[in-house]
């Protein structure tokens, strides 16, 4: 629908050109068929428009469907605060702008590549930078959420699940006893490597990343589950990811992996580890029974 309006108006602006540039030639032989003239040019303008608005109506499509696909990827919290800061940006090139209209108009392309340069310069810079920034405005929204409190007035950190602790299963068993509260939350990079993990060229691999996806499938029935949509590109490992987000949304990493055990500790991070646990609850047995 979109290349068709697209098209249409390609197709209208070359009809106009072609009856315009009708006007324009004024050949000697070609006078007394001016009628003709301004027909077969009209045509040409119109076959020119149609065939232009067709491939240019594409590739727009093309491009409106890959940044709608991008801008879907992007945390919600990451874009607003992009936008903040191209408003910004923008807002501090106009100002800066301000002096190039007391140039003379003999240096007019001068004024025009300040204005155009303060524009792109301080809207770039403001995008990065309100980009890079949107890690507070996500604090923010996370303190405006209401949250959950125990009943016995202690507040309940959110609780995030690494992929380890998803295919080990033991989690569905702990969820059953209720010492679990609270909603546990799935990054969806950790959800996209089960995924890698399930399908997997390695028969042993991708079993466990079957198991892990039918684990997860029963856990949604039995606990609330929430998939945050955070990711951070700069960072490749997925339990540095982890670790980052546990830190900036105060949350507590619940995994059965010794060495991201290890790293969370040191970086301050609170870790709830199933096989701890496992230690903790074994009967303990006096001498003599």
């Amino acid at each position: 629908m979109i290349i068709e309006i697209i098209r249409f108006l390609f197709i209208l602006v070359g009809a106009l050109t072609g009856a315009y540039a009708s006007n324009i030639i004024r050949l000697p032989g070609l006078l007394s068929y001016r009628l003709y003239v301004i027909i077969i040019s009209i045509i040409i303008g119109t076959g020119v428009g149609y065939v232009a608005g067709g491939v240019i109506g594409r590739r727009l499509v093309r491009t409106l469907n890959w940044v709608e696909s991008n801008i879907q990827k992007i945390p919600f919290s990451e874009l607003i605060s992009s936008i903040a800061g191209l408003l910004i940006g923008l807002i501090l090139a106009l100002l800066i702008s301000l002096p190039a209209f007391f140039i003379p108009d003999s240096f007019r392309f001068v004024k025009l590549f300040y204005v155009v340069f303060a524009f792109i310069i301080f809207g770039w810079f403001g995008v990065r930078v309100g980009g890079r920034r949107w890690e507070d405005l996500d604090r923010i929204f996370q303190a405006r959420k209401p949250k959950a409190v125990a009943t016995v007035g202690r507040e309940i950190k959110p609780k995030l699940i690494d992929t380890n602790i998803i295919i080990d299963g033991r989690i569905t068993d702990i969820v059953k006893t209720g010492f679990l509260e609270g909603t546990l939350i799935l990054p969806r990079y950790v959800l996209k490597e089960l995924q890698l993990i399930s399908d997997s060229e390695d028969s042993l691999k991708r079993a466990r990343g079957r198991r892990g996806l039918d684990i997860l499938r029963l856990l949604q029935g039995m606990i609330d589950i929430e998939i945050s949509e955070t990711d951070y590109n700069d960072i490749r490992e997925v339990d540095a990811k982890l670790v980052r987000q546990a830190q900036k949304m105060g949350a507590v990493i619940l995994t059965n992996d010794y060495n991201l055990n290890k790293v969370a500790a040191v970086e301050g991070v609170t870790v709830l580890n199933i096989n701890e646990l496992a230690n903790a609850v074994k009967p303990v047995t006096l001498p003599g029974e």
